[in-house]
């Protein structure tokens, strides 16, 4: 079964900035660095040239500025990213078989099956091209038999390369790389392992799965079977409807649009504390209304990949001023947000206070010790409709 399988693993590479130069080619081989200009931000993203002085993603900007004096800051703008990561998807979306939106700049092919009427490399060699030319951006891939060996190697050939590691390469390809290539494996791990002198994959691949589990618990059973090249995860198809949301039907009819919105503020609130519980960013709001004769309407916005209550409650509320357009009492209120993906907030990327944002993660970390529902605005608490 192993050997049947072909996942392809395509990767943008540094993406936000390379949607920087399709703007401004002046920045081409010059460092860049993309996040927050003042001292108090971080790196969201950054040039390959600003990586050889030591900058990485989520490094403080006052210490990337000091390892790159000359670097060129960039604020960034999420409407572009988001934009050019639909693209993306919607060119792989006609021409593979199964394809799973990994992350705003991730994707997973599985190719099974379709080696014997086209050339995987051959097909994933041509793909990538295609969508170089159809959005000028570049990118990477790996081709292997599953999502972790096809991933490691995407990371092995960038930038802008191109990997096969077939079922019989796959342990001489990993034994000499270091544990760090594995994919979630976190620093914390990274040091405990390097105590127990476990700095190679080679290494890692030859410690016994009891050992590892006592040390890590199930994660070492996870981190063995990756060092052996073992990853049974399916490629899960990406669908536009995967969604997370809610709805509240009022127990009298309302016309209050001033309480209607406290109301959306806090189902907003809700399904953003999940969305960052899951690490998940959503890419589109629906707003739904039902008035009291039971006709229903919706309105939709795409929105830049995002998880931060703030944005998305001023757009929700936005939404619902233009679904709300008869004087009519309204039934039912419901809020949706599709087109998830895996990531990260990039906080630097969006008009939000590094307080704004840490008041977020202190609700979210109360909310995880006492409950979803421990934290409430005040405006809410004794909200009724």
């Amino acid at each position: 079964m192993l050997k049947e399988t072909h996942i392809i693993h395509i990767d943008q590479d540094a993406f936000f900035v390379s949607v920087e130069l399709l703007k401004n080619s002046s920045l081409a081989g010059k460092p860049v660095i993309i996040g927050s200009i003042s001292d108090r931000g971080v790196v969201a993203s950054c040039s390959y040239e600003a990586r050889k002085f030591g900058i990485h993603s989520a490094m403080p900007s006052r210490m990337a500025r000091q390892l790159c004096p000359h670097a060129v800051f960039i604020r960034g703008n999420m409407d572009e990213y988001s934009k050019y990561s639909h693209m993306v998807t919607d060119i792989l979306q006609e021409r593979v078989p199964v394809l799973e939106k990994a992350s705003i700049d991730e994707h997973y092919i599985d190719m099974t099956g379709m080696d014997r009427f086209y050339g995987c490399m051959k097909f994933a060699h041509e793909l990538r091209l295609h969508v170089m030319k159809e959005t000028g951006l570049p990118l990477s891939f790996g081709l292997s038999v599953n999502k972790t060996v096809s991933k490691i190697a995407t990371n092995e050939c960038k930038p802008n390369g191109e990997r096969q590691v077939p079922y019989q390469e796959v342990q001489p390809f990993l034994n000499p790389l270091s544990i760090k290539k594995i994919p979630g494996l976190g620093q914390a791990t990274y040091l405990k392992l390097s105590e127990m002198g476990v700095r190679y994959i080679y290494t890692l691949a030859g410690i016994p799965q009891e050992q590892l589990f006592r040390v890590l618990g199930n994660n070492g059973i996870s981190l063995w079977q990756k060092a052996h090249g073992i990853d049974n995860s399916p490629v899960i198809p990406y669908h536009e409807q995967k969604s997370i949301g809610t709805q509240s039907t009022f127990e009298t009819d309302s016309i209050d649009t001033g309480k209607i919105k406290q109301l959306l503020t806090s189902m907003v609130m809700d399904l953003c504390f999940q969305l960052r519980s899951q690490r998940k960013l959503a890419a589109c709001i629906t707003v739904t209304i039902r008035y009291s004769n039971f006709e229903t309407h919706s309105r939709q916005s795409k929105i830049p990949y995002t998880s931060l209550d703030s944005f998305i409650i001023s757009r929700t509320k936005d939404l619902f001023d233009k679904v709300y357009n008869r004087r009519m009492l309204v039934r039912l209120v419901g809020v949706k947000l599709s087109q998830l993906v895996n990531g990260h907030e990039q906080i630097s990327l969006y008009n939000t206070s590094e307080e704004q944002y840490k008041l977020y993660q202190a609700m979210d970390r109360i909310r995880n010790r006492f409950g979803e529902k421990s934290l409430k605005l005040a405006s809410t608490i004794d909200l009724k409709l």
